[in-house]
């Protein structure tokens, strides 16, 4: 599967299917959220949740990529991310995109 951020590929033609997305909500226990919150005191990379925001793209991508491939399409054009807080030490994280499929010339 190609993912792009763009709204093409070079060198082939495309026919839209439609928007694909995957999504998830994660967050760190309760050990790693305070652990963190102390790391806030003194600045610095909040390594825990640089990691969990990591995992969750890579597993709304894993679902966006499934959703698309159910549609029969080759690629991902568009593909965009967002994210945004729950609540308290947890986050939503979601990928979209225009699925397509290579149309043979």
């Amino acid at each position: 599967m190609i993912l792009v951020n763009t709204d093409y590929i070079t060198g082939k033609e495309l026919e839209m299917l439609g928007l694909v997305k995957g999504s998830t909500i994660q967050s760190k226990h309760i050990g790693k959220d305070i652990a963190q919150s102390f790391k806030t005191i003194v600045g610095g990379e909040l390594k825990a949740y640089n990691d969990m925001m990591n995992e969750a793209r890579a597993l709304a991508t894993k679902r966006m990529v499934a959703e698309a491939e159910g549609m029969g399409a080759d690629a991902i054009v568009n593909v965009r991310y967002s994210s945004a807080a729950v609540m308290q030490g947890a986050a939503e994280v979601i990928a979209y995109g225009t699925a397509v499929k290579f149309v043979e010339k």
